[in-house]
């Protein structure tokens, strides 16, 4: 499994979390601190609307960071050091030996 695949496999994990985070919350600030209490403790965490708010950065910014070494980390088959493109056009140009000047003949008279 190349390095691209691991970050991949991450980037969609974080995307499929942040999206069940931003789910999770309501856009009029009740959500599921409402629904709870938001004054609660919820997994050690004193406001889960804090808690929702601190992991949709959070995992934003993994995101990101995620997309940013996978690019580092790219060597595949397409990139540019490896284009079929540039192999199709350096392989499409004639190889052709340099012309060697020949002395000039003058043209004979024509005769009829």
């Amino acid at each position: 499994m190349s390095t691209f695949s691991i970050f991949l496999v991450l980037i969609t994990i974080v995307c499929f979390l942040l999206i069940v985070v931003i789910m999770v919350q309501n856009p009029k600030g009740g959500g599921l601190s409402s629904s709870i209490g938001g004054s609660q403790m919820l997994g050690g965490v004193q406001k889960t609307t804090d808690f929702l708010d601190k992991s949709t950065w959070t995992l934003a910014t993994i995101l990101i960071a995620l997309i940013l070494l996978s690019s580092l980390s790219f060597s595949g088959s397409m990139s540019d050091t490896d284009s079929k493109i540039i192999e199709k056009t350096e392989t499409a140009a004639p190889q052709t030996a340099p012309v060697q000047n020949a002395p000039a003949t003058p043209a004979a008279p024509a005769t009829k």
